[in-house]
């Protein structure tokens, strides 16, 4: 293969394997405590160390994220790569990602193919399939097409092709089908790989490794903003509707049964479902609104005309 020393770049997604969900307003939030490495992007670390060991090359880690994933990346450090920090996400909304969501992923992408510029072309980068939070699987893609690079998404199986034509230029990939069925891909550098968190495991980091990186700082690429660079936009965390509260009148009865009745509204006739049929705008806006003042939530005089 060429003189040149090959660049193996590993994008690493590292967030909370456990987040709490919220089962009414579908928010997701993350613990620092629980924050580690998912088995995808470990194999992906994994088949880049043992790629650079195969070619003589180097291994640089990215991973975008706020200071809290740092003890990850000092037990990452203590493998001997290189590594860089991204400083993107906020650290003062409870590890909310509600902003992520709203952004796009290229953006992400440029910003890593930006951080990657100083360490000079990557011969490999390799990312884990899909992460545990948001499991989108479109970043892969996005370096591919920043890079201008092959892609393979979506193996279970990679390394160098050491047959004397390749010359050091190819990647033996395999990927899952249905059926039990694998297939085999020859894939020219440079190239993009995302791998499944199957088949390989991270190795342990030595005793002298993992004590020089306790003590080593962290470099962090302070050249990127966190909002500007990744283009995602701050929406804050969605709540559910909460309808305006309604002064309703005691129930009258003596019993407590009966009133019991009236206060839970069991035996009161309520409206059916509504299909509105395809129309105008203004039409359905003008149903929506008659609802909303039929049960007190409007004024009737708000309702007429409202969807003029």
């Amino acid at each position: 293969m060429s003189t040149d020393v090959p660049l193996l770049v590993a994008c690493l997604r590292i967030t909370d394997l456990r987040p709490h969900v919220d089962p009414l307003a579908g928010t997701i939030t993350r613990d620092r405590l629980g924050v580690a490495l998912t088995p995808a992007d470990a194999a992906a670390l994994e088949h880049a160390l043992r790629l650079a060991e195969a070619w003589n090359g180097r291994v640089v880690v990215l991973a975008a994220g706020p200071a809290s994933i740092e003890p990850v990346l000092r037990e990452v450090a203590g493998l001997g790569v290189e590594l860089v920090r991204l400083p993107l996400g906020d650290e003062g909304d409870g590890h909310r990602y509600v902003g992520e969501l709203a952004g796009d992923e290229r953006q992400l992408a440029r910003a890593l193919v930006d951080a990657m510029a100083p360490f000079g072309h990557p011969s490999v980068v390799l990312c884990g399939d899909r992460s545990i939070d948001r499991g989108t699987g479109a970043l892969p893609a996005y370096l591919a097409h920043e890079l201008g690079a092959a892609q393979a998404l979506g193996l279970v199986a990679l390394a160098h092709d050491a047959s004397p034509e390749a010359e050091g230029r190819r990647l033996i990939a395999e990927r899952r089908l249905d059926g039990g069925w694998r297939e085999r891909l020859s894939v020219p550098l440079p190239a993009v790989c995302s791998v499944e968190g199957a088949g390989v495991r991270l190795r342990r980091a030595s005793l002298a490794g993992a004590l020089a990186a306790a003590d080593t700082p962290l470099p962090v690429d302070r050249s990127l903003d966190a909002t500007s660079a990744s283009g995602l936009l701050h929406i804050g965390a969605p709540a559910p509707f909460r309808p305006p509260t309604r002064v309703q009148p005691a129930p009258s009865a003596s019993d407590a049964r009966l009133r019991l009745r009236d206060l839970t509204g069991v035996q009161v006739a309520h409206d059916p479902p509504t299909v509105v049929e395809p129309g105008s705008s203004a039409e359905a806006a003008d149903i929506v609104l008659a609802f909303l003042a039929r049960h007190g939530y409007l004024d009737d005089t708000d309702a007429v005309g409202g969807a003029q």
